[in-house]
């Protein structure tokens, strides 16, 4: 089982939506978007530009770097679950989900810039 970037990217677009409580149409609309081509972007239909990338966080207020990251965590999560099931060192029904670690797949709050250097 291959893990697709786009995949991952439009669910994680897909949550901060939700959790926003936004629509797909305003998102859209703040974002200079199609409705139907962000729709597809979220279904991992379709892979976005980081031009794309960018008007969609700027949208949401949240920065791309922090979208990236999450990405990179679900993707880095997604490769140990598949490592585990290759080896067969761990049955399938016990690969840890990411909520059982502990990771949230996209967090409530932000790190402010002053809380990730440390000042």
């Amino acid at each position: 089982m291959m893990v697709l970037l786009r995949h991952l990217t439009g669910d994680v677009l897909r949550r901060l939506r939700q959790r926003q409580g936004r629509t797909l149409r305003e998102v859209s609309a703040d974002a200079r978007v199609s409705l139907g081509y962000l729709s597809e972007v979220e279904r991992g239909q379709k892979e976005a530009s980081s031009e794309l990338l960018s008007s969609i966080c700027g949208a949401l207020g949240v920065p791309l770097s922090q979208v990236l990251r999450d990405v990179a965590d679900q993707l880095a999560l997604a490769e140990l679950q598949e490592a585990a099931l290759l080896s067969g060192s761990v049955p399938a029904d016990s690969v840890p989900s990411p909520e059982h670690l502990g990771i949230d797949p996209v967090p409530d709050r932000v790190p402010d810039v002053v809380d990730m250097v440390g000042v």
